[in-house]
């Protein structure tokens, strides 16, 4: 099994990239807002590791949002508790795909969480900036504040471009993204 681990800036399109090469996608960012909903041991650990700010079920975005703005390592203990499901839920993943002969891992903190394997294949998704906060805007729950927090953990883009294996240029539009991955698939095959 051939895996492409997907790389890029928050709000590059990642996840728009993943879904067009076509195999099946694990989407980390989708896996949380499922564990937020649904795990009630995850929310009974996030509530006895951040009592004022985790208190219902399901967690709600806001409740998250909240404990991450407050103080820099609420975001690490969040992490800490929430990876290991994700973790769980990726190897769950990848078993149920085993027989295919390429899947795709759409997590924003791949190589910062060391989830790939060397064999890996890493395409790092290139938007301007520009394009990226014009479609950060558009998304409801955007939060500068938060963005920044989660920049800052993340690894220099510069390190990122530099592992990946193949750049696609995202100018969003579907023609370009198809032949971009096509072109990866015809490589890698």
């Amino acid at each position: 099994m051939i895996k492409i681990g997907i790389l890029g800036d928050i709000g590059s399109g990642k996840s728009y990239i993943a879904r067009c090469f076509r195999c099946p996608v694990f989407n980390a960012d989708h896996e949380v807002s499922t564990i937020y909903k649904n795990d009630f041991k995850v929310f009974k650990k996030l509530k006895k590791s951040l009592p004022k700010f985790i208190y219902s079920f399901p967690i709600s975005k806001i409740e998250i949002t909240n404990a991450i703005l407050s103080n820099n390592n609420n975001l690490k203990k969040i992490i800490k508790i929430v990876h290991k499901e994700i973790k769980k839920k990726m190897s769950f993943f990848l078993r149920k795909n085993k027989n295919k002969k390429i899947v795709v891992l759409d997590i924003p903190l791949l190589l910062e969480n060391k989830i790939n394997g060397k064999k890996d294949i890493l395409v790092f998704v290139e938007s301007k900036k520009s394009e990226i906060l014009k479609r950060l805007k558009k998304r409801n729950n955007f939060n500068k504040k938060l963005y920044t927090k989660f920049k800052n953990i993340q690894l220099p883009l510069s390190y990122k471009k530099k592992k990946s294996k193949f750049i696609i240029k995202n100018d969003f539009t579907d023609k370009s993204a198809k032949r971009a991955t096509k072109y990866i698939l015809s490589q890698i095959i």
